[in-house]
């Protein structure tokens, strides 16, 4: 976003905003960067809209459609860097994280950790 115009800023956050409305009928309020790229500007005009710049504190190479089919990789990724206060990237793209989203949540929960909402994230 750093090296786009704040109208097509604007225009892509708040198409984004509508399909993800129309979709889960969910009025967004928080927003990623995509790749983790911003501003001074950036944030402060996302703001302006009305949204709250978020950042994840876990992430790995689970995008690449390239790299998939490595399931136990992937467990021991995410398994390995739980911390308090997490927030987990994970990439909808991804058929590992499909095949193993429902074993990491238990597994993180039978470790004590319990999933919130950001709105219900305390720092």
């Amino acid at each position: 976003m750093p090296s786009i115009g704040l109208e097509e800023i604007k225009k892509e956050v708040m198409d984004l905003h509508t399909t993800i409305y129309d979709k889960y009928g969910y009025e967004m309020k928080y927003i990623r960067p995509p790749k983790g790229e911003y501003s001074e500007r950036t944030v402060a005009y996302t703001k302006s809209l009305g949204y709250i710049t978020t950042m994840w504190s876990f992430a790995y190479m689970d995008w690449d459609e390239n790299k998939q089919g490595r399931e136990d990789y992937a467990k021991k990724m995410i398994l390995d860097n739980l911390h308090n206060g997490e927030v987990i990237l994970l990439h909808g793209n991804s058929k590992d994280n499909a095949n193993i989203l429902d074993y990491i949540i238990k597994e993180i929960k039978s470790q004590g950790y319990e999933f919130k909402s950001l709105d219900e994230y305390k720092k």
